[in-house]
């Protein structure tokens, strides 16, 4: 599926144009081909102004302090049967290329739960989701519905029919201690 981006900016003597208008397609990783991630903006450092409205360079999936991210993640339903993997290592690496840093982030006793230095802000766009935390607790999330995930261990599964789309925004935060 594609998303349509559009970026607004500053021409040359300071007016608000728009930068670009692009669509934005989907990946799919092999490890997870139900999946689909969109990385629709992100920097390494907050933004300057005026600027022309250029992609800002970033470059890992999470971003680092005072980096921030904006994405849209389908999630398939549990009931997807995963597929069976040809080539791991192949699917590993074409996953990394795309998102540097996301499997590094993930607990591989513990399949889904991950920690990540950020403050997310996250909107259920359609479907429902539930995130799991330490101890089992769970958090059940349907469409309309926000989340503020403060840097916590967390896991991602969607118990319903169809399909959950959300968006999140990604800050990066330090992590004291």
């Amino acid at each position: 599926m594609q998303i349509r981006r559009v970026v607004t900016g500053h021409s040359d003597d300071g007016k608000a144009i728009v930068a670009s208008d692009s669509k934005i397609e989907g990946f799919r990783p092999q490890l997870f081909p139900s999946m689909e991630f969109h990385a629709l903006w992100g920097g390494d450092q907050p933004p300057t102004y005026p600027d022309e409205g250029a992609p800002l360079p970033h470059q890992s999936w999470f971003p680092p302090v005072g980096g921030f991210r904006f994405l849209a993640v389908t999630l398939p339903p549990a009931s997807d049967e995963a597929p069976e993997i040809a080539d791991e290592a192949t699917a590993m690496a074409e996953l990394e290329a795309f998102a540097p840093g996301l499997l590094s982030v993930m607990e591989p006793d513990a399949p889904g739960m991950h920690t990540t230095d950020s403050i997310d802000f996250i909107y259920v766009i359609s479907g429902e989701v539930i995130m799991t935390l330490d101890d089992a607790a769970e958090v059940h999330l349907a469409a309309g519905d926000t989340l503020v995930q403060s840097g916590t261990r967390h896991a991602w599964r969607n118990p319903g029919q169809e399909a959950c789309r959300l968006i999140a925004v990604q800050i990066g935060a330090e992590r004291a201690g």
